[in-house]
């Protein structure tokens, strides 16, 4: 009798553990987006804020947390509890570039837990109007007159590997020394600068530049795919014969402490099927250049692995590995 009555009440705590659980969330989701405002990443994290908030039936609440070529905002959400109420939107440059680049940054990619990457972006090479550049020919030859500066969203940023491998890739012996680089606060941040005449060019995710390129205040000079991107009046990197540039693409996914619980990232799954599925959502990104992709986290973390390999390969080769 005693042992029926202990396993009864057993039953009624696992009960309630499982109500507890399946309640969440029960407050808001604090979003963490580790880039400036205007960015790749901050313009794919607002444009699903709507669908992905009507998914959880619970508000988010975002916030750009900025710094250290996305760091900042990442160090803040390894750190967070794993209750699922601080995700982050981690970035290509936040979880692929900064990990291959900085021997010193504060995680790896073990301190997250990724429950998903939607979205892949290519990158654009562009210019002012104002710049009398034209051509990736012409970019090259200014190179070699010296004076050409390249903005990014900050050192160990996608941007910032991208115009240095973008260079080698067209002949510039050394990027690092013949270019100067201009990091900013983010990737909006960084077309800016290009666009009021502080950087000669930016190498940045198509979804980054397509308003600039639409309303004719940046000029589009090459795109790192294979095919032609919509917007984007600029020969593909295989058009220019230069295919190994076509693993120069951004990617955004959501992701968790490491230590985030099954059963919270299994309703991640199911919220991000849902708002990826809306039809505005992907209807926007496509039109900026970005193609959605929703990956289940056992893809996404080969993904994501397979990005980090190939960038620090590149690291190596271009020896801009940041020891210190």
């Amino acid at each position: 009798m005693k042992f029926r009555t202990l396993g009864a009440i057993c039953a009624l705590g696992l009960g309630l553990a499982t109500t507890a659980a399946a309640e969440y969330p029960e407050r808001p989701i604090n979003m963490v987006i580790p880039y400036g405002a205007g960015g790749a990443t901050d313009i794919s994290a607002r444009t699903i804020a709507e669908p992905l908030g009507n998914a959880v039936g619970s508000p988010l609440v975002m916030a750009n947390v900025t710094g250290a070529g996305g760091a900042t905002g990442s160090v803040a959400v390894q750190n967070a509890k794993a209750d699922g109420y601080t995700m982050l939107f981690a970035r290509v440059g936040s979880h692929s570039v900064n990990p291959a680049m900085k021997a010193t940054l504060p995680y790896t990619l073990d301190d997250f837990r990724f429950v998903t990457v939607y979205e892949i972006n290519p990158v654009a090479c562009a210019v002012s109007p104002s710049s009398g550049i034209t051509s990736m020919d012409d970019l090259i030859a200014k190179v070699a007159e010296g004076g050409v500066t390249y903005s990014s969203s900050g050192v160990g940023s996608l941007l910032h590997i991208a115009a240095v491998m973008v260079l080698s890739e067209f002949g510039v012996e050394e990027p690092l020394t013949q270019t100067t680089h201009i990091p900013q606060k983010g990737g909006g941040a960084a077309a800016t600068a290009v666009l009021n005449g502080t950087a000669t060019f930016l190498c940045t995710n198509s979804s980054a530049l397509a308003s600039f390129v639409a309303n004719k205040q940046l000029v589009p000079l090459m795109v790192t795919t294979p095919d032609p991107v919509p917007g984007f009046d600029a020969p593909t990197a295989a058009d220019l014969g230069k295919p190994a540039l076509h693993q120069l693409v951004g990617w955004t996914g959501i992701a968790g402490p490491d230590d985030l619980p099954d059963d919270v990232a299994d309703k991640w799954g199911a919220w991000m099927a849902e708002a990826t599925a809306d039809g505005e959502f992907p209807e926007k990104m496509t039109a900026r250049g970005s193609v959605i992709e929703l990956m289940d986290p056992v893809k996404a973390n080969e993904f994501i692995e397979g990005q980090y390999n190939t960038f620090r390969k590149l690291v190596d080769e271009l020896g801009m590995r940041i020891e210190g």
